[in-house]
């Protein structure tokens, strides 16, 4: 509903520099225009542009935050669905895969998370799938299986409501036999990553990233 490839361009082009890699940055659909699943479809679309380019799979990594790492999942699993070769590695930054707000983080956590609550998360929920189900995995991957996707690493604030979203995509994965390290900041807030030109915590998380990026993209 919100961001865009502007709002993200720090961010982007730290990620670029730390992962040595190009970054394509997607000003996919937005809902109220255009909900679900206009974004999962753009999303898929530069997926298999990337492909029709000659960039190899192996050669490629999926990464979102917040609402985006909820697509960056979805990505994921719709291409395996579809049959297609999976990418290197998948990263999300306080991923959103619960449209219904059920995590027990939403309350525990809702007086230290200056940027994220539950009525909101609901609302938002309901206007990117307006007429359909708030489970779809292809909307709310926490209800998808993870089976088959490739190494994941998914970070996330102490501080946030969305802990829960994470921690429990992260059990999942690991429960459907992935490959994925779940990096808990401590005391960091939803996508702190964003603010990595005056918060080093950061910087230092994008970097991580990289590494991962790195580390995967030499192994394929």
């Amino acid at each position: 509903m919100l961001g865009s490839i502007d709002s993200h361009r720090d961010m982007c082009e730290r990620f670029s520099r730390s992962a040595k890699a190009r970054v394509l940055a997607l000003d996919y659909s937005l809902a109220p225009e255009r909900p679900f699943p206009a974004a999962v479809y753009d999303a898929t679309t530069a997926y298999h542009w990337l492909i029709d380019q000659g960039i190899l799979p192996s050669s490629i990594a999926i990464a979102g935050d917040s609402a985006g790492g909820g697509l960056a999942f979805a990505t994921l699993v719709a291409a395996r669905d579809a049959g297609d070769p999976m990418p290197a590695c998948g990263v999300t930054i306080s991923p959103w895969v619960d449209l219904e707000a059920t995590g027990d983080s939403m309350q525990s956590k809702s007086a230290e998370d200056p940027m994220v609550q539950r009525s909101m998360i609901q609302h938002m929920g309901q206007t990117y799938v307006p007429n359909g189900d708030l489970k779809n995995p292809l909307a709310a991957p926490l209800h998808a299986s993870l089976e088959g996707l490739p190494p994941l690493l998914i970070q996330v604030g102490s501080r946030e409501t969305l802990l829960d979203d994470a921690v429990r995509m992260g059990k999942k994965a690991e429960d459907d036999g992935v490959d994925v390290t779940l990096d808990v900041w401590d005391g960091q807030v939803h996508v702190f990553q964003i603010f990595a030109s005056r918060l080093d915590e950061g910087e230092l998380a994008i970097k991580q990233l990289g590494a991962f990026v790195r580390k995967h993209m030499q192994q394929e």
